[in-house]
């Protein structure tokens, strides 16, 4: 596995995460299936939320759910998950938590500006806030303590560069959330290291149907492109149908992982597959707010706290498997 930025960063991380155990020594251990075989912290009983913009069949968002749950159940702590891929809809849901009084929010800026009111209310309650996975650039400005996820600028010109040692000339980059900042970002940062040519497709990603048909067509009126870049896990597998349907000899990479893409890429449908940690940003989220609850800490001292990019291809698929089998990965 190649990393797009330095490794020291991302392993101090994953060492704070797994020195926060109540129990410690191998009681603390994870079990095979994930979960913790420790005894839950003896602090108070906190109450966090998380409010994401995941659209309907996203499987990411169960990955990071999975690691939320499992620091929430160490951490003594209540987690509340909900989500909305409108922007009003996902502001009203920050406002019910506020109105919940919970301990600390865990929230996704992908519309950051539909955000910024409903977070100033937050923090006008002294609810403290992180933010995860997008829209990092306004973390701090919105005031919240960190953001934990990836670069996405860094991610989409780690994937121009691996498109240019693999030789490709025109790439397809397709959105499946219009107005999604981090998306956007994704295919200007492919753009940006790309020595070729980049066009972007937007498509509806909780339309598998429609997307593919858009894909699809658009493979076959432009037969020079030969490159696909899907920004999602489930826009992989519809892009993967819509080359076979268009007769198109493109190579299909995506953005983040799951059992899917891990199979995809062993059966070499996928070229290479950006892994962002979805399970460490839903692990890392919680531990913090209850870090910052108990102790007043804050990981990161207040910086982005980065889960990645990292470049993966079928050679990672061996040590791979069993995690994506479990929804850890």
């Amino acid at each position: 596995m190649r990393t797009a930025r330095t490794a020291a960063t991302l392993m101090a991380v994953v060492a704070l995460a797994a020195g926060c155990s109540s129990s410690g020594g191998k009681t603390s251990e994870d079990k095979a299936d994930g979960s913790t075989g420790g005894k839950p912290a003896g602090t108070p009983r906190l109450k966090i939320a998380m409010v994401t913009h995941s659209g309907e069949g996203d499987t990411f968002w169960d990955i990071v759910q999975s690691g939320a749950k499992q620091a929430a159940a160490k951490d003594n702590v209540q987690f509340l998950y909900s989500n909305d891929k409108e922007a009003k809809g996902q502001a009203e849901l920050v406002q019910s938590a506020i109105d919940k009084k919970v301990d600390g929010i865990v929230v996704t800026l992908a519309k950051p500006e539909a955000m910024k009111a409903v977070l100033a209310k937050a923090k006008d309650a002294g609810i403290p806030v992180v933010t995860i996975n997008s829209g990092g650039e306004f973390s701090q400005r919105f005031g919240a303590l960190t953001h934990i996820g990836q670069d996405e600028s860094v991610a989409g010109e780690a994937v121009g560069s691996e498109l240019n040692e693999r030789g490709r000339k025109k790439v397809l980059c397709v959105i499946h959330e219009q107005g999604n900042v981090s998306l956007e970002q994704r295919c200007a940062g492919v753009k940006k290291t790309f020595r070729g040519t980049v066009e972007n497709l937007n498509v509806d990603g909780t339309d598998a149907p429609s997307s593919q048909s858009s894909v699809e067509a658009k493979l076959q009126a432009a037969k020079d492109i030969d490159a696909v870049v899907a920004l999602g896990a489930p826009v992989a597998a519809v892009a993967v149908k819509a080359k076979q349907d268009a007769g198109s000899e493109a190579e299909v990479d995506t953005f983040d992982l799951n059992a899917a893409v891990v199979k995809s890429l062993k059966a070499k449908d996928v070229g290479f597959a950006v892994d962002q940690q979805p399970y460490l940003q839903g692990y890392l989220a919680i531990d913090e707010l209850w870090l910052y609850r108990t102790n007043a800490n804050v990981i990161g001292g207040g910086k982005p706290v980065l889960t990645g990019p990292a470049i993966v291809t079928e050679k990672d698929v061996p040590k791979l498997e069993k995690y994506t089998a479990r929804g850890t990965r």
